[in-house]
């Protein structure tokens, strides 16, 4: 519905923060001489930004650094370092006419993330950090950039989530979660994607490690870090062009993209196949080998985890049809969303009472896991195992050539047309072994 500015008179469309473009626009112009952040090109992107939002949650601003309290520091990536923060005063809401001042939300915490070993913070880096941080309803909140004073590095302000990442979720919590919970992750995971898959945008670093949650009690999860693995990689010097310099988490990238081709949206599901493997089983993807050339060549020879045997048949055709080394064999996130959708609804039908296939294979499975002794050591479960030394779970620089063109494993197509036709068989492997071991 319209609404019409009490000051300038002229209509505007309402939003919960009464948002007059044409004054608030204005009166951000009126203050660009009263702040700089010492960097020309940052200024004209935080001054861009605010002439053109329509909404204060797209606003982004500069926030000089003694703005925040309690700055700690609580993560360590691959690019770079995670601090929380008080911002003492909180993001801009609305003009206060009566006062004639913004009207802010208060003390909030946020995150600074520091990135490290980049050459340099250009135009094009800023504006597709933006856009990807807005590019989803459930995406990490971007309110504006700081610099530290003592190490003269910038840093994004970013909305702060309790419940920290999935991945520290999952190491810490496995045990206690609930079928409901995973099915909801994978569902959302793919709603999300779906819709930002619509806007044309590619994640090229999708991880658990990228996957925020809002509490440790809830099931809302949020994906971070949209396209930054790209323009990280853009951004750092490659000495020798001749190397296919890749970035991101090994066991998550697809064969194709080791192999130098383009990372698409079917990559993005290569992706997903092994974060719901790690949100199923609770095991780390390539957990006991070393990440290095010799196993990004093996995963482009069609070599692909285990899938514990008693994981439900359903879950496990997903999987394997997200990792296919044929890229037009994937599905498509829409399809995924709409698939796991369906297992979700039915299996929560009449509090999980019902004959609904999806339900009977987790209660089978369920069941397993209730029959365990504890001197049963041929289980691998997310409690009892060790990751070797040289397996690395955060982002990284890979830089790998003369890689095998991608291939699925020669029995690949074979068990997933098995899977198709049957219900998974408990066998005495103890695994339903889809690697070319």
């Amino acid at each position: 519905m319209p609404k019409v500015c009490s000051e300038c008179k002229q209509e505007y469309k309402e939003s919960w923060g009464s948002w007059c473009k044409p004054c608030n626009s204005t009166r951000f112009k009126n203050d660009f001489d009263k702040w700089t952040s010492g960097n020309e090109t940052i200024d004209k992107f935080i001054q861009d930004a605010q002439l053109n939002v329509d909404d204060f949650k797209k606003l982004i601003e500069w926030i000089p650094y003694d703005r925040f309290q309690d700055i700690k520091q609580i993560a360590k990536g691959g690019y770079g370092t995670i601090y929380y923060a008080m911002w003492v005063d909180g993001y801009i809401r609305r003009w206060d006419i009566k006062n004639q001042q913004w009207a802010r939300h208060g003390q909030r915490e946020v995150v600074l993330k520091k990135f490290d070993g980049i050459i340099d913070i250009n135009d094009d880096f800023l504006n597709e950090i933006a856009i990807h941080l807005r590019s989803s309803k459930k995406s990490v909140s971007f309110y504006g950039i700081t610099k530290d004073p003592k190490t003269h590095k910038y840093m994004m302000v970013l909305q702060y989530y309790k419940g920290g990442s999935l991945r520290n979720y999952l190491n810490n919590n496995f045990d206690n979660i609930q079928w409901n919970k995973k099915l909801s992750y994978l569902y959302n995971l793919a709603k999300e994607f779906s819709e930002i898959q619509k806007l044309n945008i590619v994640h090229h670093d999708f991880h658990p490690g990228n996957i925020l949650k809002s509490s440790l009690e809830s099931s809302f999860i949020h994906i971070s870090d949209f396209g930054l693995s790209k323009l990280i990689t853009e951004n750092i010097k490659n000495p020798n062009p001749q190397k296919n310099i890749i970035s991101g988490v090994l066991p998550y990238i697809a064969p194709e993209v080791l192999n130098g081709e383009e990372y698409t949206k079917a990559a993005d599901v290569y992706s997903f196949a092994f974060v719901a493997y790690e949100i199923i089983t609770g095991l780390l993807p390539y957990r006991d080998v070393s990440h290095d050339k010799d196993l990004a060549f093996k995963i482009c020879n069609g070599f692909r985890p285990k899938i514990p045997f008693h994981t439900p048949k359903l879950i496990t055709q997903i999987i394997m049809r997200c990792w296919d080394a044929r890229i037009t064999h994937r599905p498509t996130f829409e399809e995924l969303y709409k698939e796991l959708d369906k297992y979700y609804w039915d299996y929560n039908k009449n509090n999980n009472n019902n004959n609904n296939e999806i339900t009977i294979q987790i209660k089978e499975a369920e069941e397993f896991f209730k029959n365990q002794t504890t001197t049963d050591t041929t289980i691998t479960t997310s409690t009892n195992y060790k990751t070797h030394p040289q397996a690395i779970y955060t982002s990284r620089l890979l830089d790998f050539s003369d890689l095998p063109k991608p291939k699925n494993d020669e029995n690949f197509e074979k068990k997933l047309e098995e899977l198709t036709e049957s219900f998974y068989q408990i066998n005495a492997s103890g695994d339903l072994d889809i690697s070319n071991l």
